[in-house]
């Protein structure tokens, strides 16, 4: 299958899973569910220390990864999130969630320099998890496409943030509160992990 083929199917079918499944909900307008899925990941610590991590690994990674990475974890997320719109079962979100924030974390911690397609795997998989928990918690009577935008523009913002604290290792000093960052990321994964938090 050409290249080109397999960009295209991988970018339109998360828009056509979250397209038929918007159908199945009586919001109107794309505003009826911004709001609520903007501030979704921005106020679960659980979501908050995963998304600034996929941005502060891929400022560890330096070019590509510091922008392939904050892409490939909306897309997929985009994905995950039509899944659990659709009502498709997947085992162990809130694990995969707190896992996420532990070996996230410690990637950074450990200032894991992992080939980009490898670290790229690794964000998506991640990026299922944190969707399926944003779609499957869609109230009813919002708009699904203004909950997904809303809650891909609120990941972009905390990737964002994590790229930021990525600056921090243009030098010894910054490098080492940046894996110090990574230590308290992973630390918070753990507590949601264990039902600490």
């Amino acid at each position: 299958m050409p290249l080109n083929t397999i960009r295209t199917i991988v970018f339109a079918l998360p828009a056509l899973l979250l397209a038929s499944a918007a159908s199945a909900h009586t919001g109107e307008g794309i505003n009826t569910g911004f709001a609520s899925g903007f501030w979704h990941p921005i106020l679960g610590w659980d979501h908050v220390v995963a998304m600034v991590a996929v941005g502060l690994w891929g400022a560890f990674l330096g070019k590509p990864g510091i922008w392939v990475l904050p892409i490939v974890f909306p897309l997929v997320m985009a994905f995950g999130g039509a899944l659990g719109v659709l009502g498709v079962p997947i085992p162990a979100v809130e694990t995969g969630i707190a896992l996420s924030g532990v070996i996230l974390g410690l990637l950074i911690v450990f200032a894991v320099q992992a080939p980009i397609w490898i670290a790229a795997v690794v964000v998506g998989v991640f990026a299922i998890f944190h969707g399926h928990a944003h779609g499957g918690e869609l109230p009813e009577q919002f708009s699904a496409y203004g909950y997904a935008v809303g809650f891909v523009i609120g990941t972009g913002l905390l990737h964002l943030v994590g790229i930021a604290l990525g600056f921090l290792t243009r030098s010894s000093v910054g490098t080492m509160a940046a894996r110090g960052i990574g230590g308290a990321i992973a630390l918070v994964g753990a507590a949601f992990l264990f039902g600490l938090a």
